[in-house]
């Protein structure tokens, strides 16, 4: 639920350590909402302190702000999100986590023989990828995103 006073867009910034043009530009992403006093100001739930941190650990990870506003957008609007709230976003975010851990694992692994379409031998890509098939799947190192070669 919402304090009548709320934080103000500069209270937001210390506690968050973010400037207050990054807090503007998550609210026009939609990651925020916060609500205008009788003054007009912006006013901010303590519960978007804990948003905000969210939003910079999973950009330190990747994840594009899009992703981010579809798994905030799963916590309830109107009142604070409960730890049950937060457990369901982390289950889910875990889950991308893993996934980009085992992405990580397979271009450590690979690295050294395996960019572009799949090789950096010209005899194995005659054996993996003739006539780059591989290419036909879509741009970028198939087969370290996860494409299996069709020998």
């Amino acid at each position: 639920m919402k304090s009548p006073a709320g934080l103000s867009i500069g209270a937001l910034a210390r506690r968050t350590g973010l400037a207050v043009s990054a807090i503007r530009y998550y609210e026009a992403q939609g990651l925020l909402a916060p609500w205008r006093n009788a003054g007009g100001q912006r006013r901010f739930a303590r519960a978007d302190i804990r948003r905000l941190s969210f939003v910079r650990i999973a950009q330190q990870f990747g994840v594009t702000l899009p992703e981010i506003r579809t798994l905030l957008d799963e916590l309830p609007g109107g009142r604070t999100p409960t730890p049950q709230d937060w457990s369901r976003i982390a289950e889910r975010f875990r889950a991308r986590l893993d996934q980009r851990i085992e992405t990580l694992q397979t271009l450590r692994d690979n690295l050294d023989g395996c960019i572009g379409c799949g090789c950096l031998s010209l005899p194995k890509c005659a054996l993996y990828n003739p006539g780059d098939r591989a290419g036909e799947k879509g741009s970028g190192p198939r087969y370290l995103m996860g494409d299996k070669p069709e020998i």
